[in-house]
């Protein structure tokens, strides 16, 4: 049975040692941040932290992570406060944001080692693909970060995003039923 720390917490996992942490992460831990996106590696949609760093989860067993640590977007920050997470929302660089996990963890990897990076290291450490085609803004959402961890720079904390429960009530009028 794999053992290993994910988000800061020893787990033991009982499935397969071959099984990709991938599906452990998402099927048996339930962290579905972690996306699937192509699993061969192409996407970077799975990306997470594996002792600092950034490895697409779809590749890596369980096996080969044993006794490693694990991060994925969830344990990035449980309040969404990283500041990856907050200048990607500053700078607009999130879409459909089904790509978003894998670059923040990616990001977090590169800022963690560099916290100035030029657009050129930008695109050697965050190889992710995103459909969208938001990589201008990603690169500045970035290297925001980047001055953020340097603290030359600060981003106003704004709401987390989504629609309160009650405000989303009030918006949906009742459905009529005859």
């Amino acid at each position: 049975m794999p053992r290993l720390t994910v988000n800061g917490r020893p787990v033991e996992f009982s499935v397969d040692a071959q099984t990709p942490l991938l599906w452990a992460l998402r099927d048996v831990a339930n962290l579905t941040g972690t996306k699937y996106g192509c699993g061969v590696g192409d996407c970077g949609a799975c990306m997470v932290l594996i002792d600092g760093e950034a490895l697409r989860s779809c590749l890596v067993t369980l096996a080969e992570v044993e006794g490693r640590a694990v991060t994925t977007i969830e344990g990035l920050s449980a309040d969404r406060s990283h500041p990856v997470q907050q200048a990607l929302v500053a700078e607009q660089a999130i879409q459909c944001g089904f790509c978003t996990p894998g670059i923040a963890m990616a990001a977090a990897a590169l800022l963690a080692r560099n916290a100035d990076p030029t657009p050129e290291d930008i695109a050697a450490a965050v190889p992710n693909l995103c459909r969208c085609g938001v990589y201008p803004r990603l690169v500045r959402a970035i290297q925001r970060a980047g001055r953020v961890m340097r603290r030359t720079e600060t981003i106003s904390a704004a709401p987390a995003p989504g629609i309160a429960p009650e405000d989303a009530a009030r918006a949906v009028p009742a459905l009529k039923t005859n």
